[in-house]
């Protein structure tokens, strides 16, 4: 399975996760730059984590507008994965692929640490290889990783089953202790944990490593 990899200016998480995908997994991937209006065959994109266009405006809301962004919109409505990690993430709300925002945190300052999540939901193609309950550890590092959705909204999140990671000590004041979510179609995740940085045992866990696996079973 291929990965692409979206690299943006300002983006810093890109060769780790190009790291998991091709050097952990074994899989073809290569990056994919801005201003491409080609995948390149890619089967899973991810956007990955950092400070897009130094997020100016709002985070992720100059990135949305990247030639790149049309394509992977296109790929997500055909039914293609996408992964959205930290910053991909709030791109993905920005380009309206995952409903509501990633404000800033309720502290008002800068999160770097490693917390812990439940898997709420264990049937998707992102987390089939975890159990539904089960508790993991995965590092945080952002500044508007608070995540907010209306009433409406977190309904249909709940409801519908798309809450796929809720931490267990919230630590932006994120509405429900929401982590992760998906898009009504289950192809599209955005997270705002890093799992390609929890994907090798030299790093502190491999408890990451299985939503890359997840999508490879």
């Amino acid at each position: 399975m291929k990965f692409g990899v979206v690299v943006f200016p300002g983006s810093n998480c890109d060769h780790d996760a190009l790291h998991v995908a091709r050097d952990v997994l074994g899989q073809p991937a290569e990056l994919l730059w801005h201003k491409d209006r080609d995948l390149k065959g890619a089967e899973v994109i991810v956007l990955p984590g950092g400070f897009s266009y130094g997020d100016y405006l709002r985070c992720g809301a100059i990135a949305r507008f990247s030639p790149i962004m049309d394509e992977v919109i296109a790929h997500a409505r055909r039914g293609g994965k996408v992964i959205g990690i930290c910053n991909g993430f709030q791109v993905l709300t920005e380009a309206g692929l995952l409903p509501g925002a990633l404000l800033q945190n309720r502290s008002r300052k800068f999160i770097c640490r490693t917390v812990r999540l439940r898997v709420e939901n264990a049937s998707t193609a992102f987390t089939r290889a975890y159990r539904k309950g089960e508790e993991i550890a995965l590092p945080i590092a952002h500044a508007e990783g608070n995540y907010y959705v209306d009433d409406e909204g977190l309904g249909r999140l709940e409801g519908e089953g798309r809450i796929a990671f809720r931490y267990l000590e919230n630590p932006n004041g994120a509405r429900a202790d929401i982590a992760g979510i998906l898009n009504p179609g289950g192809n599209v995740l955005g997270m705002m944990p890093h799992p390609e940085r929890a994907s090798e045992a030299i790093l502190g866990s491999c408890d990451g490593r299985r939503i890359f696996e997840s999508l490879l079973a």
